[in-house]
């Protein structure tokens, strides 16, 4: 069977041009991706694969739509006895157990909120997410310090009625799995008020950003992502076949893995909504912490043949012996969440023959700018913009900026709310006024156009650095550095400077062959090979040499917390130096 032909009004085009001139998303009135995608297939098709876990030692559990259909039955009748109904939240910290799959799926039929969060939220995390998004009920994993650091923010948590973990209950729990196994299989449609239709709200996501108390971003049933809460309707599963069909290439029966936890919007982006409704099996590594070599086997083992995850992992694959795997099953890879340094696409296409595809979004939206299959990868490009969205690249006066010169990604006519584009930053007037203050939504990144139509990512607006007049985008000097044997992975921020007022600075992480060369002589031979590498006045002026970067818990650099390190740092030689000469 051939699902997507249903929500689409052509599946083949000749070009990238017949592709954005004429795809078209076609969006029933009462769209719900758990009735009409996972219940069609368990109808039609009910031994069809729809996911494989695995996970680091070994384990390994398959799953067909007929199980992920019985298993969301259960879960939405459990809820609904639990006194959980349409338009209620529940925040939901299950790593990447099956049960993840179950519950967002379960919860969708029923009309509840889904709030993903990483398990890596801490007391204060929990506390504000709750108390922010009025949470119900809290669902985690088997795991002794998600459920330590949930019975420590609990009191402090005002609306929340029920804790619930998979397998055996502590104290003051209750068994997610004894609940589900104890439901019934079979849940109804709902109709009337209990209804859900494809403008309501579906999916909120706490965005990932680095500074100030998360956003909340709110999808209908469709999706996105920033620290407000992002509010997505059930429109977003639709936006997400430009994500899954176009970008990372599936088709019905495709083993894909993209590499997220399930409290990102990537999980979203690359581990159910379009991957399914393209039919393809969702496989996932389970990881405690990433081993790239067990990545590796599991690429083998499993016979994937679609593989997306951000640009960390790839850096970390390519330090392994690729010689040893077999990657003969994959035909399509890609790339999100940073931008992909040419050095890394060179080497992972070197010794495994494949092309990294990358793309662009936010948690916000579907997929922005993709390497879509009809144009030729150029290393570093994000692609050319989805048919989905009008994006323009604008000064900061809304004027269209040239190709070559850096503008601000804006999504034009936005409020007309076009499908997989957020609804709202839920309870934040202010984010909205100021990324979404009228018909256009502004989403705060930065990237030029070059004249075959490519556009290339800057950077977020903080990041760019601003040097004696230039504006220098991190990226660019990130991927001269590492064209470098020393650098494993970098950060390019802006420091400080009485005489420029910014300066280039560089974070690097060596490699293993480099850890203990750590020397000025190095520095000096980095900043050379900046100089060789692009424009001389790029290079950084100063160069720290760290064990690891600090990075939000989706896997994305955090330049921000360096940049703010420092600031204070300045200000504080800056306050003793004025001391000093009173």
């Amino acid at each position: 069977m051939d699902l997507l032909n249903r929500f689409v009004n052509r599946i083949d085009f000749d070009s990238y041009e017949d592709f954005k001139q004429n795809f078209k998303i076609n969006v029933p009135e009462d769209f719900n991706f758990g009735f009409d995608v996972v219940d069609v297939y368990a109808k039609e098709d009910p031994e069809k694969e729809a996911l494989i876990w695995c996970d680091d030692d070994g384990n390994e559990r398959h799953f067909t739509f007929k199980d992920v259909s019985e298993k969301s039955n259960r879960v939405a009748n459990m809820f609904k006895d639990l006194g959980i109904k349409k338009g209620d939240r529940v925040l939901m910290m299950l790593r990447q157990r099956p049960e993840v799959w179950f519950t967002m799926v379960g919860l969708h039929k029923l009309g509840a909120l889904v709030i993903p969060a990483t398990f890596q939220l801490l007391y204060h995390d929990i506390v504000y997410r709750c108390n922010a998004a009025d949470v119900k009920m809290i669902v985690c994993a088997d795991d002794p310090q998600i459920i330590e650091h949930v019975n420590k923010a609990r009191p402090d948590c005002k609306t929340v009625q029920y804790c619930s973990v998979i397998g055996e209950a502590p104290e003051g729990w209750r068994s997610l799995t004894d609940d589900i196994d104890n439901s019934s299989p079979v849940f109804e449609r709902p109709t009337g008020d209990e209804a859900t239709h494809a403008y309501d709200p579906m999916l909120i996501y706490f965005s990932s950003g680095t500074t100030g108390e998360p956003k909340m971003i709110l999808h209908d049933y469709t999706l996105t992502g920033e620290p407000k809460m992002i509010l997505h309707d059930y429109t977003l599963p639709l936006g997400h076949i430009v994500t899954a069909k176009y970008w990372q290439q599936v088709y019905d029966g495709c083993r894909h893995l993209t590499q997220a936890d399930s409290g990102w919007a990537k999980f979203a982006w690359g581990k159910i909504y379009g991957q399914w409704i393209c039919g393809a099996v969702n496989v996932t590594y389970d990881t405690q912490k990433f081993k790239a070599a067990r990545m590796l086997e599991i690429m083998e083992k499993l016979k994937l043949n679609s593989f997306c995850g951000p640009s960390t992992i790839y850096r970390y694959l390519i330090q392994e012996d690729l010689t040893k795997y077999d990657f003969s099953s994959i035909k399509h890879c890609s790339m999100a969440g940073e931008p992909l340094n040419p050095e890394v696409f060179y080497k992972w296409q070197k010794y495994t023959g494949l092309e990294i595809r990358e793309g662009f979004g936010q948690t916000e939206g579907s997929v922005l700018f993709a390497n879509f299959p009809w144009i030729d990868v150029k290393p570093g490009s994000t692609g050319m913009p989805t048919p989905i969205y009008d994006i323009q690249l604008l000064d900061d006066n809304g004027v269209p900026v040239e190709d070559g010169i850096v503008g601000n990604i804006v999504i034009k006519n936005a409020s007309a709310k076009p499908i997989g584009l957020f609804r709202e930053y839920y309870k934040n007037p202010e984010a909205m006024a100021e990324q979404w203050p009228g018909a256009d939504y502004s989403t705060g990144d930065t990237a030029w156009r070059d004249p075959e139509g490519y556009i290339w990512f800057v950077g977020r607006n903080d990041d760019v650095i601003k040097c004696s007049g230039y504006r220098i985008g991190p990226f660019e000097v990130e991927s001269a550095l590492m064209t470098h044997d020393a650098v494993l992975e970098c950060a390019v921020t802006a420091v400080p400077d009485p005489m420029r007022g910014q300066v280039v600075k560089a974070t690097i992480v060596l490699t293993k062959a480099y850890k203990e060369k750590a020397s000025p002589e190095l520095v000096k031979e980095l900043q050379n090979h900046v100089k060789n590498a692009t424009a001389p006045y790029k290079y950084p002026r100063v160069i720290e040499f760290v064990d690891e970067l600090p990075k939000t818990t989706s896997g994305k650099i955090m330049r921000t917390a360096i940049r703010k390190a420092d600031e204070a740092k300045y200000r504080e030689a800056q306050e003793a130096a004025a001391k000093a000469n009173l």
